[in-house]
């Protein structure tokens, strides 16, 4: 099979080529081709394990351009799209840039898919698409009301790349997985932020009564649910990726400070964000019986090897950090 990855030197995109390429994700893979704009967040430097893999092959192009998708896309089987713009405070404070990507971006790469032929086409989404939720978890049938910027850039592409599928009968699969966590994620993200910070000496920032609650998914157990959908996943369809750890934020800075042997001493305390969702849980038994996906890592069992790779990768996170101020 002939994988076509854009935002593939992200970071969920480029565990997910790693995972390919080194067989975690399972075997039949021909070809991997990277579609990246290299923008702050896509760097070269996260697919540097396989970047020797004579199945890769690295393209910088933007999403929003068809005249740099249509070369590149030809002869392949499968899009898998991470692509996007994620940051909610970027979104914040300056929204455009969230819907030219992630609305138009995805809309040009689906009609250029559906140009040259694509077999299958994987939209990859995020549950902030739900907005928030008090108590339970939604199932892949509830409205969507997202309340940030970021969240309405997603819903809306979302919604294009079901249009593809109800107009044109193309093969579009979605998925809405709840927040990542593992290595290489970049440092604005809030557990390597914090990680980071606390390895300079640094107090870490937490936003309102650190009560906003969320679930944890390793991104090597997103990646697996991906590669299910890509493998076994049906047109039309969209499954919910959760991670099975739910914990609030303060909780979740309580976890990590103790690794590190520090107290609340080192937590500054910051203004709430601006409509900041109280809550996001996702119900994905669908996966899980339609496909077999469990998750496999838990956020209290896998933080230390967490810390453990920013502490002993202090060249790859630095640099991004220092370019950041």
């Amino acid at each position: 099979m002939k994988y076509f990855v854009t935002g593939g030197a992200g970071f969920i995109g480029s565990n997910y080529v790693r995972g390919l390429l080194d067989g975690r994700w399972g075997n039949n893979v021909e070809q991997v081709t990277v579609f990246d704009a290299f923008t702050y967040a896509g760097n070269i430097e996260n697919l540097a394990p396989v970047q020797h893999d004579p199945r890769l092959s690295v393209v910088r192009g933007n999403i929003c351009n068809p005249s740099e998708i249509r070369p590149a896309l030809a002869n392949h089987d499968v899009v898998v799209h991470f692509a996007a713009e994620s940051h909610v405070d970027r979104s914040i404070d300056s929204s455009s840039i969230f819907m030219s990507t992630n609305v138009l971006g995805t809309h040009q790469m689906l009609e250029v898919a559906k140009e040259v032929g694509v077999d299958t086409f994987v939209h990859v989404s995020t549950d902030e698409v739900y907005g928030s939720i008090d108590a339970g978890s939604w199932d892949e049938q509830e409205p969507l009301l997202p309340n940030s910027p970021y969240a309405a850039s997603k819903a809306g592409s979302d919604l294009v790349a079901r249009s593809f599928f109800r107009t044109y009968g193309m093969d579009v699969r979605i998925t809405r997985c709840s927040n990542n966590f593992g290595i290489y994620q970049y440092p604005e993200k809030v557990i390597p932020l914090f990680i980071t910070n606390l390895i300079e000496g640094k107090k870490v920032p937490l936003y309102g009564d650190g009560l906003n609650v969320r679930d944890w998914l390793h991104v090597d157990d997103h990646c697996r649910g991906i590669d299910a959908v890509v493998r076994d996943g049906k047109a039309g369809e969209i499954y919910n990726i959760g991670g099975g750890t739910e914990m609030s934020n303060r909780e979740l800075t309580t976890l990590i400070l103790s690794h590190f042997g520090y107290d609340d001493a080192m937590i500054q305390p910051v203004e709430d964000r601006l409509g900041h969702d109280r809550r996001y849980s996702v119900n994905w038994s669908k996966i899980h019986t339609e496909l077999g996906y469990t998750p496999q890592h838990s956020l209290v069992d896998s933080i230390e090897d967490i810390i453990d790779w920013y502490r002993t990768h202090p060249e790859w996170w630095q640099p991004l950090k220092s370019k950041a101020k």
